[in-house]
């Protein structure tokens, strides 16, 4: 599959990620965050959001899927690697790449909560309402998108355009 246009371009990115770092660490007000990265996808969110954190930030990792190797969620979460630290009493700022169905999310954060974190925030670059099945609260949205298949920035296509430095769509 090819690419078939620009959704957003670099510059935009870097601009609404910086801006959604400085209401990050002005809510935080000094306090430690746990950075939890859903990988693979929010990994470049993940890095780019938190240089610009002042605030301590710890980092934790934790990798889900959905999607198999199509452009449609199954519906059907499977954790392929689990968070390895302690959360407890820990702010947790979950990153993600983007939130589709709220399906994947709304698993992770009663995963997240069975082990007794003091705050268990969102931040997501991307959000899809329009897709949405299950409500679940994203305090820091970088984009809300149409109903488009994205890649880049993290995203991917049967593990393809990862690398792209803007996020882009394949109709």
């Amino acid at each position: 599959m090819e690419i078939s246009g620009v959704l957003i371009t670099e510059e935009k990115l870097q601009n609404r990620i910086k801006e959604l770092s400085k209401q990050i660490e002005e809510d935080y007000k000094g306090e430690e965050i746990l950075a939890l990265s859903v990988l693979k996808g929010a990994t470049f969110f993940t890095i780019d959001l938190t240089k610009h954190i002042k605030n301590p930030v710890s980092f934790e990792f934790i990798e889900l899927s959905s999607y198999g190797s199509g452009t449609e969620s199954t519906g059907k979460i499977i954790l392929n690697k689990d968070i390895t630290g302690k959360i407890e009493n820990k702010n947790i700022l979950i990153i993600e790449d983007i939130i589709d169905t709220g399906i994947t999310m709304q698993y992770l954060m009663e995963h997240i909560k069975e082990k007794n974190p003091n705050s268990i925030q969102v931040a997501s670059l991307l959000s899809k309402p329009s897709r949405r099945k299950v409500e679940v609260p994203i305090k820091y949205c970088g984009f809300e998108i149409p109903n488009k298949f994205v890649v880049g920035y993290g995203m991917d296509y049967d593990e393809k355009y990862r690398n792209l430095p803007y996020i882009g769509y394949i109709e």
